[in-house]
């Protein structure tokens, strides 16, 4: 609860420092307009339905891109993990591919899929993947090898090993991967919207706020709502990972 208060504390002094900054005259308020200003059009665009329109498109992409990521990662984690020859022969080519800047890629994916939805999803698939691949790797690297000795030694095969001791102890590490490329997927589709355009998204509205008129009050409001979401997303995941694998030895050790 003193965290808490510590926090709010915090974030309404910066608040008031905004506030009395913009109106102190040193910078024109309509390229720095006031938190109360702000915060009074992120309330309108709470009620504006051509906005949650354009935050649904978002969430919705950021769901699918998280969704395929985990689809994608979590096995190629464990085959990577769990048979060295084929993590050997790979590794050039994930070295090579993984520091690419997903978004450095946009004009190639525009060219490939289009300008529609399939592009922020598809970047954000490819940035977000990574996260979840290497914590799943990591993770079957820190199994005590004598857990597998003694399952092998009562008869389990490698799937049911794989399925019974490697993948719950790697659960811990993969759920932290998840939450990093759920940060990473978002700021991806977001980023595409916004460099992209023509569609529909946050980031298309924060475009098209801060053309023409330039509203960056607009922008501003779109912006917060973009970092609430961010933070509604880590909560959720992180109370996952709190009442989800409170059994885990990992969790048990961190506490």
């Amino acid at each position: 609860m003193t965290r808490t208060i510590r926090g709010l504390l915090g974030l309404l002094g910066f608040l008031l420092l905004w506030e009395a900054f913009s109106r102190s005259g040193l910078v024109d308020p309509q390229y720095f307009p006031p938190p109360s200003v702000v915060l009074s059009r992120f309330v309108e665009l709470l009620g504006d339905p051509y906005f949650l329109l354009d935050l649904i498109a978002s969430v919705l992409a950021w769901a699918i891109a998280l969704g395929i990521s985990i689809g994608i990662a979590v096995p190629a984690g464990l085959l990577l993990g769990s048979v060295r020859g084929i993590r050997v022969a790979t590794r050039a080519i994930i070295e090579f591919l993984r520091p690419i800047p997903s978004v450095a890629l946009i004009p190639l994916a525009i060219v490939l899929v289009g300008s529609g939805p399939e592009t922020k999803i598809a970047l954000a698939v490819y940035a977000a993947v990574w996260p979840i691949l290497f914590n799943t790797i990591y993770a079957l690297d820190e199994v005590d090898p004598v857990m597998v000795d003694t399952a092998r030694s009562f008869g389990f095969g490698r799937v049911r090993t794989m399925f019974t001791v490697l993948l719950p102890n790697a659960a811990p590490f993969v759920l932290t991967g998840i939450r990093m490329s759920a940060s990473v997927a978002l700021i991806l589709v977001v980023s595409t919207e916004f460099l992209a355009g023509g569609g529909s998204g946050l980031g298309s509205f924060v475009l098209d706020a801060s053309t023409g008129a330039g509203r960056m009050d607009l922008v501003l409001a779109g912006t917060i709502v973009a970092g609430i979401v961010g933070y509604l997303i880590n909560e959720a995941l992180e109370t996952v990972h709190k009442r989800g694998l409170a059994w885990s030895a990992v969790d048990r050790e961190a506490v």
